[in-house]
């Protein structure tokens, strides 16, 4: 699977990944010194640094796997079809709005990036300049008439 992100974001994650990779001697050498200290099943250390050492290759595989799979987006100019990397201005019943479409690991929706994959990403992805979109919410039906796409 595809995960779009933009080259800012790919960068923080791969220096991410280079932290975590250069925390794993540290780790190692605080479960080591840990075990030093004797009894394992009542050393407190021991089990913090064990965990510590779990998350850290967990969070690694994780990033290694979104690094593999990343599409770079980039802020694209005279869009003719809303697509991911897409900013659109649009109109509804609130009044217009903008929104940066991108993919899930940036989305964050009070700054108005809407992910690729949430309902309302999804609803506009295709859609051209001048395009009514309804969108179904919890609230239900919202209409949005495209008005820009950038």
């Amino acid at each position: 699977m595809n995960r779009y992100i933009t080259q800012q974001k790919l960068n923080e994650l791969k220096e991410e990944l280079e932290r975590l990779i250069s925390e794993r001697k540290e780790i190692a050498k605080r479960i080591h010194d840990a075990q030093d200290m004797g009894d394992l099943a009542e050393n407190a250390e021991y089990a913090e640094s064990k965990e510590a050492q779990a998350f850290n290759e967990g969070r690694i595989l994780d990033l290694k796997s979104l690094i593999k799979e990343a599409v770079v987006i980039s802020g694209k100019k005279n869009c003719e079809i809303v697509e991911v990397g897409c900013l659109i201005k649009v109109r509804n019943h609130d009044g217009k709005r903008e929104f940066s479409i991108v993919g899930s690991t940036e989305a964050d929706p009070f700054k108005g990036r809407i992910s690729n994959e949430s309902p309302l990403g999804r609803a506009f992805l295709g859609k051209k300049k001048g395009d009514e979109v309804i969108v179904q919410t919890p609230k239900g039906k919202i209409h949005y008439k495209i008005l820009k796409i950038n």
